[in-house]
């Protein structure tokens, strides 16, 4: 059974853990998140969204695969592994977009031409991993599935939250959001 985590207990292991090189990016694990959330909020997101962005890759820091899993041709799966911690703490609204965002990455490159070329190499190394892009037909399948949207919007502010150095708000500006995103949690 996956650890129950409270929202103190997801800050500490961002603070913490976070601080990891994110894969072959240029940014930590919590520069990212914090980069993501930061996209998410100056595009006026709710907080349920901007919880997602914040904590899209949070099952990267829960599995002990170690960050050369897709060197070693693993798919480590994190869009799954974080649901088992944060299910009981919010609702789908923030983790189903978060289920989906790998799922989303498969199905840009099958609906936007250009957006394969945009990926980071780390990112098309893990798209190969995570079963390559979507035929039309499962591409068409993916996107009627509720929170699909918002799983495609996760998925660009992912795609541009990788930037060296690039000054965001703290961690801690992001808690109250996490504890309103909470707050939302209506039975589903």
């Amino acid at each position: 059974m996956a650890k129950q985590f409270g929202i103190e207990d997801i800050m500490q292991m961002l603070s913490t853990r976070g601080e990891a090189q994110y894969g072959k990016e240029a940014v930590s694990q919590l520069q990212h998140g914090l980069q993501c959330a930061t996209l998410a909020l100056q595009s006026g997101a709710q907080p349920t969204l901007m919880t997602a962005a914040l904590l899209h890759d949070f099952g990267h820091l829960v599995h002990n695969l170690g960050e050369d899993a897709a060197d070693r041709g693993i798919d480590d799966r994190h869009e799954y592994r974080a649901l088992g911690c944060l299910a009981s703490l919010f609702g789908q609204t923030v983790t189903e977009p978060i289920r989906l965002h790998v799922e989303a990455k498969r199905y840009l490159c099958a609906v936007d031409n250009t957006y394969w070329q945009s990926l980071s190499p780390a990112s098309k190394q893990s798209l190969e991993l995570q079963g390559g892009i979507f035929t039309a037909a499962a591409a068409e399948a993916f996107i009627q599935q509720p929170y699909a949207k918002e799983a495609v919007t996760l998925r660009r502010w992912d795609d541009l939250a990788k930037v060296p150095d690039l000054p965001t708000p703290p961690l801690a500006d992001f808690q109250e959001i996490l504890v309103v995103a909470r707050t939302s949690l209506k039975p589903e």
